[in-house]
């Protein structure tokens, strides 16, 4: 039993080193990338550390954080392999801007109906250090293509399902 326990404690410290060496090495590969990435013509770097490249200009109102968006979209690690996409769903994906990650919902706010950017986002926008298994390594920076293809404003969500009517009292209703 006690060969058992050694055994399993040795385990757990080989995995511990393991993926500390795991999130040090995303970490440097990620900063490297953004560093990189920054000096490219045409990306813009935010206050909050998102650099994007806009490959389409758009037209309207912005989106707000309360607004449902419909996107297309692909995203890839910085080594080129590509993650997700809304291509690979059948569909652009539909969701409200503030229920994404920080990286996307930020961006998405720059963004108006039309706009296609090249985002860049670093680690702490995106999944952090717990990553998004199986794909997504703790400490990943994201790189991203996204289009906004529609914006569905908080008001037109309101109208779009209607509200059950209120019975009036008679004291409510209009003489004839």
């Amino acid at each position: 039993k006690i060969i058992q326990k050694k055994f399993a404690e040795k385990m757990q410290e080989d995995q511990r080193k393991e993926i500390a060496e795991m999130l040090a090495k995303n970490s440097a590969d990620g900063a490297a990338y953004l560093e990189e990435n920054k000096k490219k013509e045409g990306v813009t770097v935010t206050e909050s550390g998102i650099q994007y490249e806009v490959l389409k200009e758009g037209e309207g109102d912005k989106a707000t954080n309360e607004d449902t968006v419909k996107v297309e979209y692909t995203g890839w690690l910085i080594d080129g392999s590509e993650f997700d996409s809304s291509a690979k769903h059948g569909e652009p994906a539909v969701f409200q801007v503030g229920q994404v990650i920080p990286g996307w919902s930020e961006a998405l706010q720059l963004m108006n109906p039309g706009t296609k950017l090249r985002l860049a986002i670093p680690s702490e926008l995106a999944y952090g250090e717990s990553g998004a298994a199986p794909l997504i390594q703790p400490n990943s920076v994201l790189v991203f293509e996204v289009e906004l293809l529609s914006i569905e404003t908080a008001a037109e969500e309101e109208t779009a399902a209607p509200e059950p009517v209120e019975e009036t009292s008679k004291e409510e209703v209009p003489a004839s």
